[in-house]
């Protein structure tokens, strides 16, 4: 059994890939009509109104024997998919998306299915239950009252829907504007609609209960092979972390794949990717879909990115004993923050990627491991972490940031980012060298006094925090190589 919901979470988050890239790509807003009226639409979910300058969209993959309109998969589909009979009630992908309204941009933010959180109603649980326990429990209530079957099916579909949108927005921060909800059929149709799409491995893997036996380095995997490729989680090192860094690279590649090449001008291809969006996607009411999709015409693949939200213990425990991840929502929020308020700006404001840019980190005061977090502060705004360690070039006054010149935008930018450091020109370093040297006066963030990385405290003494890894983006020329 926990081999088969191994493959059906994979095959959920790939569907919701689908919509993901659709939607990014907005592959057809030139001739989209027919295609939005196709879609199927649900209301009253409670959403928000975009208030905040960005479109903040919750997008989820529910595993289902039907398709996205209520018809039955063909005896051909549930084949291919391997899918058995069990209708799964979980939401097993959960994404935030979140797109500025000039539509330049864009970001997906992951949040691991067993992230223990605060469900409205049920309080702390897994917040891949929030869907599912919800609309049980609305459910046996409603037929208790004497609701039909019909109508009590329909309520608590609703109110599932409902408590997951308030956890997400709980959770993270944000406001939830619209709702993407898919099957998982869409991820076959997608992949092979695109002619299949290009992943690279470091090693080769051979692992039975996924399906994956791929050869080292770059290859193209088909429809059923991506599922294998998505759903590994056994013997990676971080488990279901990993298997979201598999997850997301598959989806910057595919998402480079379709505004790169001739994706969108071939009309068979087209019609194959407005079929999958048909069938698998349903959506809010509230949606204006085209003027959406408008908006996102001079999006580049370079602009799209991928990010998971910081974890504080990855092999959590409840006191009844069951497996979880636990999240701490203040280093949530305060990531999420960074991202919608600094992350943003600043690439629109220095002129340049954050991520053409490597950054040493030196540690010069007394607080063990600061250096590291501070990498990672810096990491999660997009910089390319280099050198980590202690700094050996003598005693300084205080922190400074390293460079050839002491206006080099670069450096000013990093310096900005750390809370306003001092920029301090070193004619022995190169050009395009760039080192922060921490002393104890540092209280910017990845210190103490700056907790957004901070995990001490927030679990036992034998957690596993997982901080937030370096962005995935969906530019570049191939595909980024993983375990």
């Amino acid at each position: 059994m926990t081999g088969e919901r191994s493959v059906s979470r994979g095959r959920v988050f790939l569907a919701a890939g689908a919509v993901l890239v659709l939607v990014l790509t907005g592959f057809a807003w030139r001739s989209i009509d027919s295609l939005v009226s196709g879609i199927e639409r649900i209301s009253d979910l409670g959403l928000g109104g975009e208030r905040d300058g960005a479109t903040d969209i919750l997008l989820v993959g529910v595993d289902s024997r039907t398709d996205a309109h209520g018809n039955p998969l063909s005896d051909r589909e549930r084949a291919l998919l391997h899918a058995g009979d069990e209708v799964g009630m979980n939401t097993d992908t959960i994404m935030l998306v979140r797109v500025p309204n000039d539509g330049r941009s864009a970001t997906a933010i992951s949040i691991p299915r067993d992230s223990y959180v605060q469900v409205p109603g049920i309080g702390q649980s897994k917040i891949n239950s929030a869907y599912g326990a919800t609309k049980v429990a609305t459910k046996e209530k409603l037929l208790a009252q004497g609701e039909s079957e019909t109508q009590a099916e329909a309520q608590s579909v609703q109110a599932g829907r409902q408590a997951l949108i308030k956890s997400v927005g709980s959770l993270t921060g944000l406001t939830v504007d619209h709702y993407a909800e898919v099957s998982f059929l869409g991820f076959v149709l997608l992949t092979d609609a695109v002619g299949g799409v290009e992943v690279c491995l470091n090693e080769a893997v051979d692992e039975w209960m996924s399906g994956a036996d791929f050869p080292a380095g770059r290859q193209r995997l088909n429809g059923p092979e991506a599922l294998s490729f998505v759903r590994q989680r056994h013997n990676l090192p971080r488990g279901d972390i990993d298997r979201i860094v598999r997850q997301q690279v598959f989806l910057a590649q595919l998402t480079n794949q379709m505004l790169s090449a001739k994706t969108l001008s071939n009309p068979i291809r087209l019609q194959q990717l407005s079929d999958a969006v048909g069938r698998t996607v349903v959506l809010d009411g509230s949606w204006d879909v085209l003027s959406f999709l408008k908006q996102l015409k001079d999006l580049s693949s370079g602009q799209v990115s991928f990010e998971t939200i910081p974890v504080a213990d990855l092999n959590g425990m409840t006191n009844d004993g069951e497996s979880v991840v636990r999240v701490e929502p203040r280093l949530v929020q305060a990531f999420v923050s960074s991202l919608v308020d600094e992350q943003g700006a600043e690439i629109e404001d220095i002129g340049f990627d954050p991520a053409t840019v490597t950054v040493n980190v030196l540690n010069a005061g007394g607080v063990g491991g600061l250096a590291a977090k501070v990498s990672q502060a810096l990491a999660a705004k997009g910089f390319q972490p280099g050198q980590i360690g202690n700094y050996n070039g003598g005693t300084v006054s205080g922190t400074r940031v390293l460079a050839a010149s002491s206006d080099n935008p670069k450096a000013e930018a990093i310096a900005t980012a750390l809370g306003g450091l001092t920029v301090v020109a070193d004619p022995m370093m190169s050009p395009d060298a760039i080192s922060v040297v921490l002393a104890g006066d540092y209280s910017g963030p990845g210190s103490s006094a700056n907790s957004m990385f901070d995990f001490t405290g927030s679990s036992s003494g034998s957690a596993t925090p997982v901080p937030p890894a370096p962005p995935i983006s969906a530019g570049g020329s191939g595909p980024k190589c993983v375990n």
